[in-house]
């Protein structure tokens, strides 16, 4: 047996919204003052002095792999390619 809604056709359709709602007043924040950059270099000089120089080795190891990983197959397509341009009889001028 299904259940039966409790919904009349003339109801109210979407709930009561309280109007006297006062949005909590947040105390005031301890932390630091950020410092102002006057320019991206300067933001970018301070992310490279702080944060970047923990991770270089890491992603440069990590770069440095992958590149050898992507040359290996392009050598071996060239060799490839080489391999079949001797074995094809060339018209010599």
């Amino acid at each position: 047996m299904k259940p039966t809604q409790n919904i009349r056709p003339a109801s109210q359709k979407f709930p009561r919204v309280e109007y006297c709602y006062h949005a909590p007043i947040l105390n005031p924040s301890n932390a630091p003052c950020v410092k102002r950059s006057n320019s991206l270099r300067d933001v970018s000089r301070d992310y490279f002095e702080a944060e970047a120089n923990r991770d270089f080795t890491t992603e440069a190891a990590v770069f440095g792999t992958l590149i050898v990983v992507a040359i290996m197959p392009i050598m071996a397509g060239m060799s490839a390619v080489v391999q079949l341009l001797r074995s094809l009889p060339l018209p010599l001028f």
